[in-house]
């Protein structure tokens, strides 16, 4: 099958992937949003969402996505290595007009999905996975129970923690810098490569992609600057969601 055993059809499917990502992205960055304004308004969506059949599929298609990506990322890479063969070795200068970011994406995608993972288990592991096993606490904090629907009270939680929010910062820088040269590369791949389309397609990839990565770390920012402000603000907010 071409899309396996050719190169085309290897970045195509890198592509295709990547662009179904950045969609999920915009998508959970506006969700995150609502928490910036109301913590009753962010429960409503994650209880709307939780463990119901339609959210299922979608995390099943969405996980599927995450596992083509990563393999064929791979993949790529390997060919490419095995293409400049013992060249790869030779201490060359940087091409003119490469991104510091096409030269690293494998660097920046294993930071991608570091991040990931710890994002998993502060959030998804508590949310959807807890009410799919049947669950009906998250966690207990300063005895109270935080069900898997409160969302906003493992924000308020999680981000808390300073340490925490410098790693979220870190990990979404890598995403900035992951899809800063990711989409505009996956465009080009499918079909947006005429010349004068280039520096158009890597400035709106650089727009986009920023006002997603500004989204998603408006929310932990806030809530840490809030929590250090006032000490007893995670225990306020939480009675007043519970």
């Amino acid at each position: 099958m071409w899309l396996i055993n050719s190169s085309i059809g290897r970045k195509l499917v890198m592509s295709v992937s990547g662009l179904g990502l950045i969609l999920f992205l915009t998508f959970h960055m506006a969700m995150n949003a609502v928490a910036l304004f109301s913590g009753e308004g962010y429960n409503m969506v994650c209880e709307f969402l939780g463990a119901n059949w339609y959210a299922l599929v979608a995390t099943v298609g969405l996980a599927a996505l995450v596992v083509i990506h990563i393999v064929y990322a791979f993949i790529l890479q390997i060919q490419n290595r095995r293409a400049r063969g013992s060249e790869r070795y030779a201490v060359t200068a940087k091409p003119k007009g490469v991104e510091w970011a096409s030269q690293n994406m494998l660097v920046l995608g294993i930071i991608v999905i570091l991040g990931l993972a710890l994002h998993l288990v502060h959030f998804w592991s508590k949310m959807q996975l807890t009410e799919i096993v049947g669950g009906h606490e998250a966690l207990v904090y300063q005895g109270l129970a935080i069900a898997p629907t409160n969302g906003a009270a493992l924000i308020a939680i999680n981000f808390s923690n300073p340490l925490t929010v410098a790693i979220y910062v870190i990990w979404l820088a890598a995403i900035w810098f992951h899809l800063s040269h990711g989409f505009w590369s996956a465009l080009h791949t499918i079909g947006w490569n005429g010349k004068n389309w280039i520096n158009r397609l890597q400035c709106i990839s650089n727009v986009y992609t920023t006002i997603i990565v500004l989204g998603f770390i408006a929310v932990p920012i806030l809530f840490l600057v809030k929590s250090l402000i006032c000490p007893d603000f995670v225990a306020n907010y939480i009675n007043a969601l519970v």
